[in-house]
């Protein structure tokens, strides 16, 4: 079993710890805007009590949305002591998730100092928000034109369906197998893989936290998955929808409410309560007005939740949810909730927690978790109905007319249009915080970027139209 740090830990449980596992060097570890690791490497022991108290030194103008330009005073990175986790593939090393600092202050232009501020301000209102991310990725190669294609170098992952296909799974089997062992040998349960519904296609499942352990969680298999591919000589990647012809990957995201105090899952019908929208689905008045928030500033969420203009060719609503070579698209675009099936965009697996399928494997999953926790808790507060919950009806088919007589309208289908809604949300940029400027900038820059540049789709479409 590698070494982890636990709940409770001091520092010098920590570093007896890391001594006793032979730890030569420290990844000092934070995430830019994007949720894209940037680390420094220390050594240990000489570094290990510097970067807890004062910090690995960064140039914030030399990293994407951190609100620092080139005449900024450093960032530091300070080591949060609970999660210093040894690297099983490379087993010298232990990583530790990091918090900004500047001038000796947090600094809130961090998405983990963000989401731990959200947080703070979800737990005073007597909340905790628990969830976990579903990480969907492709694996692949580079090819001679810099074009990319799809890992299967027995040409068995050809199906049509190819979700759970034995074959399919099978040559990924060594690569996935590790992924789960490096989890495990870091105190992380993943208790299910799968290949997904697109070839070379897979999904690891684990345990639910608590909102921060969960996005921490997250960026750790971030990092750990292509270091863990290119031992086997392919890549990774999480981009939205990298082959035009095949599903999307999404991060999907269980989530649920607690109590602060109690640790009670609030979503979960009280005894004696009765049911408010359908007795079927056991939910709580609670569960469903945390969801009127999420339906209500879904547009600006979707910002958060789709942050590159690629996203979008996963959230498509009408006919092109049946655009996938296997049939379906898998992401759903309009907002509805209810019960377990997975043309809802609020899935009801279980009532203890609701499942939204509509996060894409490019998200930030610390910027997600403030978000929802503020949307949802607008939802709360003002207790907001989410509308007509909906049982045993597949979304996707039903006529235009009917979803607007259920009160569904889709999401946004670019990000141009997701962007505008997030910049009119105050209750979502409030989430963002300090974060909120730069993330809007950035991506208004990167759809005006996209609308400038002129596809190959477009010339053979419209060159010798007219």
């Amino acid at each position: 079993m590698g070494y982890y740090a636990k709940k409770g830990d001091s520092r010098e449980d920590v570093r007896k710890g890391l001594e006793k596992a032979g730890i030569k060097y420290l990844w000092a570890q934070f995430v830019d805007i994007h949720g894209a690791a940037k680390v420094k490497q220390v050594q240990f022991p000489a570094d290990f009590d510097a970067i807890i108290d004062d910090g690995a030194g960064f140039a914030g103008g030399a990293v994407w949305g951190v609100d620092q330009g080139p005449h900024s005073h450093d960032i530091l990175a300070r080591a949060d002591i609970e999660t210093f986790r040894q690297l099983p593939w490379k087993p010298n090393t232990a990583l530790a998730n990091c918090n900004l600092y500047c001038d000796g202050e947090p600094w809130m232009a961090c998405a983990r100092n963000n989401l731990i501020r959200v947080m703070k301000d979800f737990e005073k209102e007597g909340y905790v928000f628990n969830g976990g991310y579903e990480p969907e990725h492709f694996l692949f190669n580079f090819n001679e034109d810099g074009s990319i294609s799809g890992w299967d170098p027995a040409n068995v992952d050809t199906l049509a369906k190819p979700c759970y296909d034995v074959r399919g799974i099978s040559q990924a089997a060594d690569y996935l197998q590790d992924l789960m062992y490096c989890l495990a040998e870091v105190g992380l349960n993943a208790y299910q893989c799968d290949h997904e519904d697109a070839n070379m296609q897979y999904e690891i499942n684990w345990q639910y936290s608590n909102i921060l352990d969960a996005a921490d969680w997250c960026s750790f298999f971030h990092t750990m998955a292509p270091q863990v591919a290119a031992k086997y000589g392919f890549n990774v990647t999480f981009m939205g929808k990298p082959f035009e012809d095949k599903t999307g990957s999404g991060n999907h995201l269980h989530f649920h409410v607690a109590d602060a105090k109690t640790g009670e899952d609030l979503f979960i019908l009280p005894k004696g309560e009765k049911e408010w929208k359908d007795e079927r689905l056991g939910y709580s008045k609670l569960a469903y007005h945390f969801i009127g928030g999420l339906i209500k500033h879904k547009d600006a969420v979707c910002a958060v939740n789709s942050p590159t203009v690629n996203c979008y060719r996963r959230i498509q609503s009408g006919e092109a949810v049946y655009s996938s070579g296997s049939e379906y698209n898998w992401t759903p675009a309009w907002n509805s909730f209810g019960d377990n099936n997975r043309t809802q965009m609020f899935r009801g697996p279980a009532n203890n927690r609701f499942e939204d399928r509509s996060v894409s494997g490019m998200a930030n999953p610390y910027l997600v978790g403030a978000v929802y926790m503020m949307a949802g808790l607008d939802g709360i507060k003002n207790e907001l109905d989410p509308g007509e919950a909906t049982y045993g009806i597949n979304v996707w088919d039903l006529p235009y007319e009917e979803r607007r007589k259920r009160g569904m309208t889709p999401l946004p289908q670019d990000l141009g249009r997701a962007v505008e809604a997030l910049e009119n949300d105050e209750v979502v940029k409030g989430a963002l915080g300090q974060i909120a400027n730069d993330f809007i900038s950035l991506k208004k820059r990167e759809w005006g970027e996209f609308m400038a540049h002129v596809t190959n789709w477009e010339i053979k479409r419209y060159v010798t139209l007219v």
